[in-house]
């Protein structure tokens, strides 16, 4: 008797808890831009639950690849309409085939040629994965990629340098040497620690307001 696809996995161990095997990041510089996208796009979706953000996490595809210890994984990649939970690594035959909608590299002087040629055709090729950046914290290099008719082209910049990524439906660009992330209208979006300073900012000017007035603010 011949079995199903889904007959045949469930007859494979559970690879759920599969440990992350990526190496350390480069430097501080690359530790610092990667946990700012992180922040960024999670406060941005604080409201949301249906997407997951894999930071250095190692991407499993095949049980040939674990056969093979060929490791691959992006530095940054997002997984939309999914369950939001911690992983220790995405393992793509347990989460429903499912490949990142977006990465995000970060170059480096060890990883750049491979972050351009091998890791540039796994993604287009195996992965499908519909949009492709890589950044240097060091050089400030920005190139966007969008699958089109299954072959990555060139996505164009604005008149102000940003990239748009139907992916996120955000711009990526970059802001004081680092990648950041604005909106439609080009504007910045916020880490949770510059969104507490600006409230605090904000409130501050509030009171001084209402001082010139001859009121109290405190009372």
């Amino acid at each position: 008797m011949s079995l199903t696809a889904q007959q045949v996995a469930d007859l494979m161990p559970d690879a759920t808890q599969l440990e992350s095997n990526e190496p350390e990041m480069e430097s501080s510089l690359h530790y610092i831009q990667l946990a700012l996208l992180v922040a960024c796009l999670e406060w941005f979706w604080r409201d949301q639950t249906d997407f997951f953000i894999g930071a250095n996490l190692t991407i499993y595809f095949s049980r040939q690849q674990l056969k093979n210890r060929d490791f691959r994984g992006p530095d940054f990649f997002l997984v939309k309409q999914t369950q939001k939970h911690p992983r220790k690594s995405w393992v793509v035959w347990e989460e429903d085939g499912r490949y990142p909608d977006l990465i995000i590299e970060l170059l480096s002087d060890s990883t750049a040629d491979v972050d351009r040629t091998l890791k540039k055709s796994l993604y287009q090729d195996r992965f499908r994965t519909p949009e492709y950046f890589w950044f240097s914290p060091d050089t400030l290099e920005l190139k966007g990629l969008r699958l089109v008719s299954r072959v990555y082209q060139p996505i164009a910049p604005n008149h102000q340098g940003l990239f748009w990524s139907e992916s996120l439906d955000l711009y990526l660009g970059i802001y004081n040497q680092k990648l950041r992330y604005f909106d439609l209208q080009g504007e910045l979006l916020m880490s949770p620690e510059e969104a507490a300073l600006e409230a605090q900012r904000r409130s501050e000017q509030l009171a001084a307001q209402l001082r010139s007035l001859g009121v109290e603010p405190d009372t």
